[in-house]
């Protein structure tokens, strides 16, 4: 089975915006932003999502991606 992936890095270096900016604007702490950032989550809340995507200026798709070929984390 695949695997969902975050590409937030990828976005955040597009839109030039810190780790520490983003989970400011976003609120929630530090430390959760960045296991996000490197993909270390296995769920994230809607509201997350969305806080980051305006924060970001961007859409879902923009830092979701599916990899068929990824082996799922347990």
């Amino acid at each position: 089975m695949g695997r969902i992936m975050l590409e937030l890095d990828v976005m955040m270096a597009r839109r030039h915006v810190s780790l520490n900016d983003l989970s400011d604007k976003v609120g929630i702490a530090n430390v959760n932003m960045s296991k996000i950032k490197n993909n270390k989550v296995n769920a994230i809340r809607f509201s997350t999502l969305a806080g980051i995507c305006e924060a970001l200026e961007c859409e879902p798709g923009d830092i979701l991606k599916y990899d068929p070929n990824a082996e799922a984390e347990e």
